[in-house]
């Protein structure tokens, strides 16, 4: 009992501060334009499509006889810092009525999500956008007022570079995700609106993603691009498995707006217990688009051919595709829309995998200058397949996620705001059937 009353008041105070921190300059934030958003997302600061508000920076400061401009009201340099810098904190307080999602037997839970985030950079402004060096650390602490075994910390890391020399431009990524619990949490999805599904119940799992890219101009329309990648996914209580692949495009350069590709991707995927060792080949074509600053839209799709060692099963043919698009039609007004399709090994399923087609949109609208409403909505089908002679695998999960929120900027370093979290899967297996509902309340701290 004194254990449970004492996470109550922590939680509480955690909880309060959503709304009892007080304005200790009164100076309106304003976020970031289209010009804006590009840098920042360059420079490694995060920008979330879940409707939280985006960390920025601004220098408050100018060194002494250099020149300033006014942006959004406030002195700046006019000349880009190389180093930039951003420390956040986002404390969020949240009522979940399915915690374990479970649809059986439902556990309902108040808690409190810590997340502190650092993201230093280099470069990637000004003259020098091809050149840069980036690095994210968001840690997150869970504290559960009754459930304490739901108790996790979680880390994510983010590192990438990118250097030119002359037609040769080379980059390098470090993606790490450190989870524990039934989301799967990245920097762009904060409250767990994708939900990992193949698995549902709360699990741990690591994610290791390794990037390695080059480009080399063959003339002023035509460039090569090359990349090899490396994934694992490492779950100590259930199915790990690991991927290599890499992939080239020659593009043509239609002007300042429009590249298209052609190309192929391979790949080799090991997984343990019953799921047999596979091989893939992807024919591919790319198009990327750039309109005026206000749309921009990049697509991958093709088509994929899996076969599976010793020959336990015939061939497998799917369709695959990733895309992105965002629109900003006005001022104060963006949409966004990602969608992937793609073949993964089965974490819960012994001796199958599964095609994975993702679909979501984001409408994000300031009011005011001062209060943003966000929705954003999801969809993803899973299709389940044998992967071995001998496994008969019959499952199909339908999920999708509903998220409105309402976030106010108090002070350009301080935001407080609400939103509604409604998951469910339909599945043919009803095991991993659920629905959940959370209500949650947010601050953030930006600086």
């Amino acid at each position: 009992m004194r254990t449970f009353a004492l996470r109550t008041l922590v939680l509480s105070a955690l909880f309060l501060t959503c709304f009892s921190i007080p304005d200790t300059n009164g100076q309106v934030a304003v976020p970031a334009t289209t010009g804006e958003a590009s840098s920042q997302e360059a420079s490694g600061n995060l920008i979330a499509p879940d409707g939280s508000p985006s960390p920025t920076f601004q220098a408050t400061e100018t060194p002494n006889g250099s020149s300033i401009v006014e942006l959004n009201g406030h002195q700046v340099a006019e000349t880009p810092r190389r180093f930039h810098y951003t420390f956040g904190l986002v404390v969020r307080g949240v009522y979940d009525d399915n915690i374990n999602l479970n649809q059986t037997t439902k556990t309902s839970d108040f808690y409190a999500s810590i997340e502190p985030t650092i993201s230093l950079g280099m470069g990637g402004t000004g003259e020098d956008q091809r050149n840069f060096l980036n690095f994210v650390y968001a840690p997150n602490a869970f504290i559960f007022a009754k459930t304490s075994s739901a108790d996790a910390i979680q880390h994510i890391i983010h590192l990438a570079g990118q250097r030119q020399f002359g037609k040769v431009t080379l980059s390098l990524g470090e993606d790490i995700q450190i989870l524990d619990g039934n989301n799967l949490t990245s920097l762009n999805d904060t409250t767990g609106q994708q939900a990992n599904i193949d698995v549902r119940q709360r699990t741990r799992e690591n994610v290791f993603d390794t990037k390695l890219g080059a480009s080399y101009d063959l003339s002023s329309k035509t460039f090569l691009t090359g990349s090899a990648e490396y994934q694992v996914y490492d779950y100590p209580s259930l199915i790990s498995s690991e991927t290599i692949f890499g992939s080239l495009f020659i593009n043509y350069n239609y002007g300042s707006k429009l590249i298209v590709g052609v190309g192929g991707t391979g790949g080799y995927d090991n997984a343990q217990g019953l799921t047999p060792e596979q091989f893939f080949e992807q024919a591919n074509v790319r198009v990327s688009y750039q309109a005026s600053g206000k749309l921009n839209f990049a697509a991958t799709a093709g088509i994929e051919f899996r076969q599976f060692g010793n020959n336990a099963r015939g061939l497998y043919t799917s369709p695959v595709y990733d895309l992105s698009a965002s629109y900003q039609p006005f001022d104060g007004t963006s949409l966004s829309v990602t969608g992937s399709r793609r073949t993964q090994n089965s974490a819960a399923i012994s001796g199958s995998d599964f095609a994975s087609t993702i679909i979501n949109l984001g409408i994000r609208q300031r009011l005011l200058r001062r209060v943003s409403l966000g929705l954003n909505v999801g969809y993803e089908n899973d299709d389940y397949f044998s992967a071995t002679q001998g496994v008969g695998v019959s499952r199909s999960d339908d999920y999708y996620y509903i998220q409105p929120s309402i976030d106010v900027n108090v002070t350009r370093f301080w935001s407080i705001g609400v939103y509604y979290l409604h998951r469910e899967d339909s599945s043919s297996l009803a095991f991993f059937t659920f629905s959940d509902n959370q209500y949650g309340a947010r601050t953030s701290l930006t600086f």
